[in-house]
């Protein structure tokens, strides 16, 4: 199998900061074994692997161990190869996602998307986070997702994975 690799810095204009992601355009999707092994020989954050889908793309990201339902920094690098490289010229682009549709338009100063909501509601503690965090959060809310725990003070912690609510 030959495909072309893209690594690209989301939010940045300096080279080598910023948030890597590899960007690989393909004719179709192998099994998520070989792209969970792609993704995992890229080593790093996340790998999008796309499709071209009429006048827009199919989009899924891996990290090293799993796929994921939504990555903004790969989804904008995403676009930035298909406006810069595999179109250029292009100024939108639509990418069809386990997250619904998500839109990256052009504009003057790089790429502008807007994200899905996500509406979360409060959840009961899963066992065993208090203990793995060493200390009581305020907080813990989720959506289908994601959960989101509040801790004293300031500081937030996202964590991802298949949520039930």
């Amino acid at each position: 199998m030959g495909t072309a690799i893209f690594q690209l810095d989301a939010f940045t204009s300096r080279r080598f900061a910023g948030n890597p992601a590899a960007v690989m355009p393909m004719d179709s999707f192998p099994s998520d074994a070989v792209l969970q092994a792609i993704a995992g020989e890229n080593n790093l954050a996340e790998t999008a692997f796309l499709i071209r889908q009429g006048e827009d793309y199919r989009l899924r990201w891996f990290t090293l161990t799993t796929e994921v339902p939504l990555c903004g920094h790969a989804t904008l690098a995403s676009a930035a190869v298909v406006m810069e490289r595999l179109e250029p010229g292009r100024r939108r682009v639509v990418f069809h996602s386990a997250s619904g549709p998500l839109t990256v338009n052009r504009s003057n100063a790089g790429y502008v998307m807007d994200f899905p909501a996500r509406l979360s509601k409060p959840v009961p503690t899963p066992p065993g986070l208090s203990a793995a965090l060493g200390v009581m959060p305020v907080e813990v809310v989720a959506d289908t997702f994601n959960y989101r725990v509040e801790l004293e003070g300031t500081v937030v912690f996202y964590l991802q994975g298949e949520v039930e609510i």
